[in-house]
């Protein structure tokens, strides 16, 4: 017997817990904006705002046409035309040539010489000095600078496949 009463007990229980539908917790719950239903629409309330604009085009990409214009101002139109003046030109200063001084290491070529160019540089980035030979043909019309001279040559104008260099002087004879 004292099971079946543990029993009744626990149903009571459970019958007093049992939870309530949606629809009566909206009824027992007061509304906080003082109006019974969400359908009316409140009278004292302000309205929406209305959706924005469309926000108004870049000006960055608008037709000629459509572009704002300003007035140009203008100048005053001179009294006088000023007189044509020539003058003669002068004389064409060609661009200055490089000069570079070397060392002959070839002489074997009919007017033609190889001369081994040092060229110091430091670097640009990590201010090391580095050094680097060049070599460049230089025609040599008479013949005068032989292995192991040191020459003054110029630049000039292409006279053959690699020969764009030519001996001015002849600085230093070799022992």
């Amino acid at each position: 017997m004292a099971d079946d009463e543990k029993n009744e007990t626990t149903e009571e229980e459970t019958t007093e817990v049992e939870e309530t539908p949606a629809a009566e917790v909206e009824e027992q719950v007061p509304d906080l904006e003082g109006s019974g239903t969400d359908s009316e629409p409140e009278a004292d309330a302000a309205p929406e705002p209305e959706a924005p604009a469309k926000p108004s085009k870049s000006r960055r990409h608008v037709p000629r046409s459509a572009r704002r214009t300003r007035t140009k101002t203008k100048r005053e139109a001179p009294t006088t035309r000023k007189p044509i003046t020539r003058t003669e030109k002068p004389e064409a200063d060609r661009g200055r040539r490089q000069e570079r001084r070397g060392v002959v290491i070839s002489d074997k070529a009919d007017k033609t010489i190889v001369v081994k160019v040092d060229v110091i540089k430091s670097h640009p980035k990590y201010k090391k000095v580095v050094r680097s030979t060049v070599k460049f043909h230089a025609h040599d019309e008479a013949n005068t600078a032989g292995v192991g001279d040191t020459v003054r040559i110029v630049e000039t104008r292409p006279l053959s496949k690699q020969k764009r260099w030519r001996v001015v002087e002849v600085l230093e004879r070799a022992r």
